[in-house]
């Protein structure tokens, strides 16, 4: 198969961003909660609302493209969705990444590079 890694990595970021999405989307108000005791001492403290709902929409994003973007690469050797699934799932990434140091939550942020690193390699096979 001649995009097996791609495919695959492509799969990995659509279980990772729309469970993700999912569990915001069920779960808003606890999501809510949570963050804004996370944020209380950022200059995102009044604005958790707004700022899951950004993050939200790009998880969906990220997660729809890479599922089409897998489909695609499977069926006809095409990669646009895939490559645009990959640098949206950077782009969301490096949000929740800045969100994890503005709350000064290193571990937190550590955590997102875990799964940065298959998106910038998603965007690298397919550039």
């Amino acid at each position: 198969m001649v995009y097996a890694a791609p495919i695959l990595t492509a799969l990995f970021l659509a279980v990772t961003f729309l469970t993700s999405g999912y569990e915001k989307v069920m779960d808003w108000k606890g999501n809510i909660a949570w963050l804004k005791e996370h944020f209380a001492q950022t200059v995102l403290k009044n604005r958790v609302s707004v700022a899951l709902l950004h993050v939200l929409i790009l998880e969906l994003i990220s997660g729809i493209l890479c599922l089409a973007g897998s489909i695609q690469l499977y069926t006809n050797h095409e990669k646009v969705f895939a490559l645009y699934g990959g640098i949206f799932s950077c782009i969301t990434l490096i949000m929740l990444l800045f969100g994890q140091r503005l709350a000064k939550d290193y571990d937190g942020a550590r955590t997102i590079v875990i799964y940065f690193v298959p998106a910038v390699l998603l965007v690298y096979w397919l550039s």
